[in-house]
């Protein structure tokens, strides 16, 4: 009885018959080919040319599903068991549409190889585990389908996608990146590390108590999240401007700005005064040179000019604050 409950109800790949190995071949080829499908209309709008190549891998998943079929037609007939691969266990699986729609353009790049890759070694290792010389024919003919269709995906993609199409494709898949979650999570990042400082330090200087002072900073950083988040998602629907879901950029903004606030702010669970305050301001200068370097790196401001103007910025605001709370 116990091994009852704790036996996986899918099927094992050893208790197969062929007639069914190919029946799981003929289901995963039409899966696959409307996974390739759904891909082309994710990515025609914006990607029109690397849509094609999804379009043309389509039709040839579509026509190893075809003379899939006629292989079972001329070996077991016309009735073709209803058997999928993910009624076996161990069998590779896909993603169902709605954990496609947000994939990038290089995403779906590589979730395609992937498929491909997947099937391959499947087969191949299935082959090694059959005794059966025409089912492990059967395999080693699959094994080299799908070794196949990397080298079609190749040819179709030098077709639809020279080099040029590609630099294109990539450019305007990372400004996406950049203005839909770089922009709203620096601009987040910047507020919150910045314009925290002053009421953190002013209250730590002020009280020379680290409970409450960490109590102003964890209040100040996720009230500062909140405005943030609600003030991007709200100003910009992403239509016209091109910048994407504003629930994405709210989202970025709203915790890159909590994040900032609260890096400096935790530091002060320590009970020891000089020691919170010692390491808040340690935790401060790598929060600003984050900042320089997500500008460089993703905005393409100079280095050194992005960190001259927040570590100019940053302790304006911290001095402002230790002053305050000397006061």
């Amino acid at each position: 009885m116990l091994l009852g409950f704790f036996r996986s109800p899918k099927r094992s790949f050893a208790s197969l018959t062929e007639q069914e190995i190919l029946a799981i071949a003929i289901a995963s080829e039409e899966d696959d080919a409307r996974i390739y499908l759904a891909y082309a209309d994710i990515l025609r709008a914006n990607y029109p040319d690397s849509a094609k190549v999804f379009e043309d891998m389509a039709e040839v998943e579509d026509l190893h599903r075809r003379t899939l079929i006629d292989m079972h037609r001329k070996r077991f007939g016309e009735r073709i068991p209803l058997i999928r691969r993910e009624h076996v266990s161990g069998f590779y699986e896909r993603k169902p549409d709605w954990l496609r729609k947000n994939l990038s353009l290089e995403a779906i790049r590589a979730e395609a190889e992937g498929m491909e890759q997947q099937a391959y070694n499947f087969y191949v290792e299935a082959g090694k585990r059959v005794s059966d010389a025409s089912t492990r024919q059967l395999l080693g003919d699959l094994a080299l389908a799908e070794q196949g269709h990397e080298d079609i995906a190749r040819m179709l993609g030098d077709k639809h996608t020279p080099q040029s199409v590609k630099e294109e494709e990539d450019a305007n898949a990372r400004r996406k990146f950049v203005l839909t979650y770089v922009q709203p999570g620096l601009a987040g990042l910047m507020d919150g590390s910045v314009s925290t400082l002053a009421p953190i330090f002013a209250a730590a200087f002020a009280t020379q108590q680290t409970w409450q002072t960490f109590l102003v900073g964890l209040s100040a950083s996720v009230g500062a999240g909140i405005s943030m988040g609600f003030t991007e998602a709200a100003h910009d629907d992403g239509k016209i401007s091109g910048r994407g879901s504003p629930i994405k950029r709210g989202l970025a903004c709203g915790v890159m700005t909590a994040l900032g606030g609260l890096g400096h702010a935790l530091p002060y669970l320590i009970p020891d005064f000089w020691t919170a305050t010692i390491t808040a301001a340690i935790v401060v200068f790598f929060e600003l040179w984050a900042i320089a370097f997500i500008q460089n790196k993703y905005m393409e401001t100079p280095f050194l000019r992005a960190a001259f103007q927040v570590v100019v910025g940053g302790s304006l605001v911290l001095a402002a604050g230790i002053l305050i709370g000397n006061g």
